[in-house]
């Protein structure tokens, strides 16, 4: 019996000395265990992109000529393009890269250029063309600028209602040209030639002498020019004289509108 327990004494000291390293030896293994997974877990996974990570909205196509100096090649059309072209390739790509801010920016940069350019250049022209035709006047002969100190160019609304009046006078007397002639309509188309210019003039006498001389004028060229015309061109109820009176209000119209 006393045997027993000395083996039994022996079993329990040896444990006592074996339990501490096992215990160390299954902790460490089970640390070593628990954290190889959670590593390999961590470096494979990555967190999901997503269209608000991403600049400009995702997916949205960029303009690729914003660093292009040229608005023209920015814009991809001609140097020679019309305005209807300009207008046209910036629709295009406006619809075409919508949504990118940047992109906007270019192609509106560019359109902004080309249309302040085109501005200037008509702006240009019609300064050009009115230094031309100021420089053939004073190079034009004298007989010519001595002309030319007689007309006067009034504001267009004049224009418009002294045409309208004689183009009146002159579908009247279409009108009534199977009836009789047209002397009422001609005598009541010098006195408003006469009465205009007396307006302009502040001279009756010279208002009548340059409206009886346009009569004068158009009525001696009807009478020539008239002739010439082929008769299949002339309806067959107008006369001579009525042609001839529509040449007359023509000239009377000049010279009321446009004669100092």
């Amino acid at each position: 019996m006393s045997s027993s327990l000395l083996l039994s004494a022996s079993t329990v000291s040896s444990s006592s000395f074996l339990a501490p390293s096992k215990l160390s030896l299954v902790r460490n293994c089970n640390k070593s265990l628990s954290l190889l997974p959670f590593r390999n877990v961590s470096r494979s996974f990555k967190s999901p992109r997503c269209a608000v990570d991403s600049p400009y909205g995702g997916n949205v196509p960029v303009f690729p000529r914003t660093r292009v100096w040229d608005p023209f090649k920015r814009l991809g059309i001609s140097p020679y393009a019309s305005e209807e072209e300009i207008w046209a390739s910036r629709n295009f790509l406006l619809e075409q890269y919508a949504g990118h801010e940047r992109s906007e920016e270019s192609i509106e940069g560019a359109f902004e250029k080309l249309l302040m350019s085109s501005f200037i250049q008509r702006k240009k022209t019609k300064i050009n063309l009115k230094t031309r035709l100021k420089k053939k006047v004073e190079e034009s002969p004298p007989w010519l600028k001595t002309l030319l100190d007689f007309v006067e160019m009034p504001p267009m609304d004049t224009i418009f209602r002294r045409l309208f009046l004689f183009a009146f006078m002159a579908g009247w007397s279409i009108m009534n040209s199977a009836e009789g002639g047209p002397a009422f309509q001609v005598a009541v188309s010098l006195a408003a030639c006469i009465y205009f210019l007396n307006e302009k003039t502040k001279s009756l006498g010279r208002a009548c002498i340059i409206g009886i001389g346009a009569l004068v004028t158009g009525w001696f060229c009807g009478s020539i020019v008239i002739p010439m015309i082929p008769t299949f061109l002339i309806h067959p109820t107008w006369t001579l004289e009525l042609l001839t009176s529509l040449v007359a209000y023509g000239f009377l119209f000049l010279s009321c509108t446009f004669l100092k």
